[in-house]
C-alpha cells in the first residue's frame, strides 16, 4: 500500500493543533508548503496594518517566551539531535531572545532642500523562506523570527528534519505569544513533517519573496541559485592565532572556553590553533590546566580513523600523480562531548575535560576540515608572519571568523587586514564575537557568502524611496 505523505503531514498537523485545545488555530504548523505560505502571506498583510509600536509589543512577547523556555528548548535540542550540551544551548537561546535587534534597527534617511523632501525607508520583502540547521535549531528560529518580523515580514521555516521537534515547538510558542499580545497568527510557519523536498518547494514557491539559508555550502548554493533575493550564511573554519606577546594563560583559558562552547557546534568557534613556536608548549600546558586533554602519536592516527572518513579522491584529467587522501567528517561525532570521543580511544577522560588537543602539521585533516566537535589541533610556526600566512590559508577564504591573542596592535591589525573575516575576535573566546561577554548585538545567521555579515532586521528589508517635490522643505 502506498502511503500518502501529504495526508500523514495533515493528520499530524491536526493532531498537534488538537493537543493545544484549539483545532481551528494553526499556530504556524501546516501540512503542505502551499498552506503554510498562504497563511504566512495573510499574516504578513495583517502585520503591515499594525503600527511600529504594536510590532515592537509583539517582538517583546516573542523575547519573553523564548527566554522563559530557553532551558526546555535546549534540552529538547540535545535529546533530539544528539549534539551539543544543554547549558550552552540555554545560553544561546537566552542570547537570541535578548540581544537580537528589533525595530530600532530600522533607520529612515531623509534629504530636504530647494526641491522638497526625499525619504528612504526600509520596507519588508513580504514572506521569507528560512532554512535552519540542526546545530542551532531553536536559536536560529528565535533570532530570525524576531529579526524578520521586526522588519515587517512573515516567515516560513524549513528546519532540519533531525531537529524538527525542537523547531516546531519554538515556532508554536512564538506564534502563541504573538497572538496573546494581539497580533496575527501564523507570522511564523513551518510544516508538520519538514523534508528536503519541502525545502526545495519553498525555494521555488512564487509566494516566497526572499530566501535565507543558515547551513552548509550545499544549501547556501541552492538559495543563491534560486533566482530570488537570497542571504546565505555558510560554513567557517576559524583559526586562533597566538603570538609571543599574548597573555599565554588567558589565551589558553579563552581558547578552551570558546572551542568547547556547545561542543564546538557554532561556526564561529575556534577550529585550529596556530601558535608561535616559542610559546606553543606553554600554551598547551595551560590549555590542559583549563580542561584540555592532550593526545599524541598513534592516538592521533586512531582518532583520525574514528571522527573522519576517508573518501575517494578525484583525479584531474591527465594527472599521473597519486592523489592525496581526502577526508570527510563522521557526523556521528559532530557536537559530541570530548569525554565521549575519548572513550572511543579507550581513554577515560578526567572530570572537567572539555576539549581534546593534539599537535599536528599544518596540512593535517584536523586543521583543513571544519570538525564541529571539541577536537582542536595545534600547529607550531616559527613567527607571527608564518602564523598569519597559515591562518589565511586554513580559513579557506570563507571570511567567517578569526581569533587572535596578542598584545601587539600591529600584529592584530595585520591579521585582521589579511584574513578579512566578518568577525575578528581579539584576546577573548570566539563567542565574544556574537555578544557572549562582548559588546554588540547577536545573530545566528552570519552571512559571509552573500556579504551581509551579521544579519539583523535591516538585512531583511528593501529600500523604498519616497519623493515629494517642492514641499515640506521649510528652511
Amino acid at each position: 500500500m502506498v502511503i500518502d505523505q501529504t495526508l500523514i503531514a495533515r493528520i499530524t498537523a491536526e493532531v498537534m493543533a488538537h493537543m493545544q485545545g484549539n483545532s481551528t488555530q494553526a499556530y504556524g504548523i501546516f501540512a503542505t508548503v502551499d498552506e503554510a505560505v498562504a497563511a504566512a502571506r495573510s499574516a504578513q498583510k495583517q502585520l503591515a496594518g499594525l503600527s511600529i509600536e504594536k510590532r515592537e509589543c509583539l517582538i517583546q512577547a516573542m523575547r519573553d517566551t523564548a527566554y522563559e523556555n530557553a532551558a526546555l528548548l535546549a534540552q529538547m535540542a540535545v535529546e533530539e539531535s544528539g549534539m551539543g550540551n544543554v547549558a550552552d544551548k540555554t545560553i544561546k537561546n537566552q542570547l537570541a531572545a535578548r540581544k537580537t535587534p528589533g525595530t530600532e534597527d530600522l533607520c529612515t534617511h531623509a534629504w530636504s532642500g530647494d526641491h522638497g523632501l526625499t525619504l528612504i525607508e526600509m520596507g519588508p520583502y513580504g514572506v521569507i523562506g528560512a532554512i535552519t540547521p540542526t546545530t542551532n535549531p531553536s536559536e536560529t528560529v528565535i533570532c530570525n523570527g524576531i529579526g524578520m518580523i521586526a522588519a515587517g515580514n512573515a516567515v516560513i521555516f524549513s528546519p532540519h528534519p533531525k531537529a524538527k521537534g525542537t523547531s516546531i515547538k519554538i515556532i508554536r510558542l512564538l506564534n502563541e505569544a504573538i497572538v496573546k499580545a494581539g497580533g496575527p497568527d501564523n507570522l511564523l510557519t513551518t510544516l508538520a513533517e519538514p523534508t528536503i523536498e519541502a525545502a526545495n518547494a519553498i525555494m521555488k514557491h512564487p509566494g516566497i519573496n526572499m530566501l535565507v539559508a543558515t547551513g552548509g555550502p550545499g544549501v547556501v548554493k541552492a538559495v543563491m541559485s534560486s533566482g530570488k533575493k537570497a542571504i546565505g550564511a555558510g560554513a567557517g573554519n576559524p583559526p586562533a592565532v597566538v603570538d609571543e606577546t599574548a597573555d599565554i594563560e588567558k589565551a589558553a583559558r579563552d581558547i578552551v572556553a570558546g572551542c568547547s562552547f556547545d561542543n564546538n557546534l557554532p561556526c564561529i568557534a575556534e577550529k585550529e590553533v596556530i601558535a608561535v613556536g616559542c610559546i606553543a608548549d606553554q600554551l598547551m600546558a595551560y590549555m590542559q590546566k583549563y580542561g584540555a586533554y592532550k593526545i599524541s602519536g598513534r592516538q592521533i592516527d586512531e582518532l583520525l580513523g574514528i571522527i573522519m572518513t576517508e573518501e575517494e579522491a578525484k583525479m584531474a584529467a591527465g594527472c599521473t600523480e597519486k592523489p592525496k587522501k581526502v577526508y570527510g567528517i563522521n557526523k556521528d561525532y559532530v557536537g559530541k562531548d570530548a569525554s565521549y570521543i575519548l572513550s572511543k580511544l579507550g581513554i577515560e577522560a578526567p572530570a572537567g575535560t572539555k576539549v581534546i588537543i593534539c599537535e599536528t602539521e599544518a596540512d593535517h585533516p584536523f586543521v583543513i576540515e571544519e570538525l564541529m566537535m571539541p577536537v582542536l589541533p595545534v600547529v607550531q610556526v616559527k613567527d607571527v608572519d608564518a602564523a598569519i600566512q597559515l591562518a589565511v590559508k586554513v580559513e579557506h577564504g570563507n571570511r567567517h571568523t578569526a581569533v587572535m591573542h596578542s598584545k601587539n596592535v600591529d600584529h592584530l591589525t595585520r591579521l585582521a587586514k589579511a584574513i578579512e573575516t566578518t568577525i575578528f575576535v581579539k584576546n577573548a573566546p570566539s563567542y565574544a564575537g556574537i555578544g557572549v561577554g562582548g559588546e554588540g548585538f547577536t545573530t545566528f545567521t552570519i552571512a559571509g557568502p552573500t556579504g551581509e555579515g551579521l544579519t539583523s532586521p535591516r538585512s531583511f528589508t528593501r529600500q523604498r524611496r519616497c519623493v515629494l517635490v517642492d514641499a515640506f522643505s521649510i528652511v
